[in-house]
């Protein structure tokens, strides 16, 4: 079975250009990836991607280790995993861009990206396989859009056997299906360390955690006035 989601009915009123600058910046740092040898292209990923050993151990680190949560949240480890969270900034960036603004966007996006990578890396705090791609922060926006457009329409490709159809679900049903799989797979799977699971489970979390809390707050106070 594939299950695919590729747009959303949802139109943001603004243009993301947030989303298109790191898109962009994605795209390009994976273009100059694809260009250097094997054992080049091998060291990059170990020198701008993060560490745990090092982030959080002695292990001599190429740059800053702190420095590696943002290096490695433009770098990616091959043409699907780029697709992948690239469409999935795509879909549900825009929106979350919109409801909050281009700078607070940015900022949300960059800390999402350092909960992700701190968790993974507590997790496995001995590890040396370097962590690369965008995946941990955007987990981050998809938290958000799950807690702000939970019943927004998700066009998703479904693919069974020879049974090939365009469906539209929740949000609420497509991220939700996604937050199972990370958790199963992060408990599970025998790559989970190579994946970086928890780092997923950690950018969602801190995604939907504040939303959910301010919202919260919102309807306290509504409710306080009557």
């Amino acid at each position: 079975m594939f299950f695919f989601p590729f747009s959303d009915d949802n139109p943001a009123t603004n243009r993301p250009y947030i989303c298109y600058i790191l898109i962009g910046i994605s795209c390009f740092i994976f273009l100059w990836q694809a260009t250097l040898p094997t054992d080049l292209n091998n060291n990059a990923i170990y020198n701008f991607g993060v560490v745990p050993a090092s982030l959080l151990g002695e292990k001599e680190a190429y740059i800053p280790s702190f420095l590696t949560i943002f290096s490695s949240m433009f770098m990616h480890g091959g043409w699907m995993h780029l697709i992948g969270n690239m469409v999935f900034l795509w879909i549900f960036g825009d929106n979350v861009e919109d409801s909050m603004g281009r700078v607070k966007f940015i900022c949300f996006y960059l800390l999402s990206g350092i909960a992700a990578a701190l968790l993974q890396a507590i997790i496995d705090p001995a590890s040396e396989i370097p962590m690369i791609g965008a995946s941990g922060a955007i987990a981050g926006v998809l938290g958000a859009y799950l807690i702000l457009y939970p019943r927004a329409n998700v066009n998703v490709l479904f693919w069974l056997f020879i049974f090939i159809t365009v469906i539209r679900v929740p949000a609420f049903i497509v991220l939700g299906f996604w937050i199972i799989r990370q958790y199963f797979s992060a408990s599970f799977s025998c790559d989970a360390a190579a994946v970086a699971f928890f780092a997923h489970i950690g950018g969602i979390i801190y995604g939907a955690l504040p939303i959910f809390l301010f919202i919260a707050f919102d309807i306290y106070l509504i409710n306080k006035r009557f």
